[in-house]
């Protein structure tokens, strides 16, 4: 089994940076992809950005690209995510997902496990 753990939330403004990270357990983390989620209040939960085992295959939802970057170390079996230039819309819960997937697929139904999730608010 794999547990996910994720970090770094928190309230910021309008264009500010936040750094979320995940830490998983589980000895197959390293071939897994690993991916990040947003859900906001009354909306259904999307894909925001995945990575492949590697590290070199990543993949952004179009409302994020050139703002996120999302990167992983797996001698820490941590994936993160760079948020920079912030926006009220961006305000959701953040869950990071991880299965076994040979891809970094923005397909929700692919993920097998679940972070509890970490809260992003970005005021205006």
């Amino acid at each position: 089994q794999v547990q996910l753990v994720e970090s770094g939330g928190g309230l910021v403004q309008a264009g500010g940076s936040l750094r979320l990270s995940c830490t998983a357990s589980g000895r197959t983390f390293s071939t897994y992809t690993m991916a990040w989620f947003r859900q906001a209040p009354g909306k259904e939960r999307e894909f925001v950005s995945a990575i492949g085992w590697s590290g070199g295959n990543t993949n952004y939802a179009d409302s994020v690209k050139g703002r996120f970057t999302i990167s992983r170390d797996k001698a820490k079996n941590t994936v993160y995510l760079q948020m920079n230039s912030l926006k009220p819309e961006d305000t959701a819960i953040y869950y990071c997902a991880t299965g076994p997937i040979a891809i970094p697929t923005m397909l929700i139904s692919q993920y097998s496990y679940w972070g509890q999730g970490t809260q992003v608010t970005v005021s205006s």
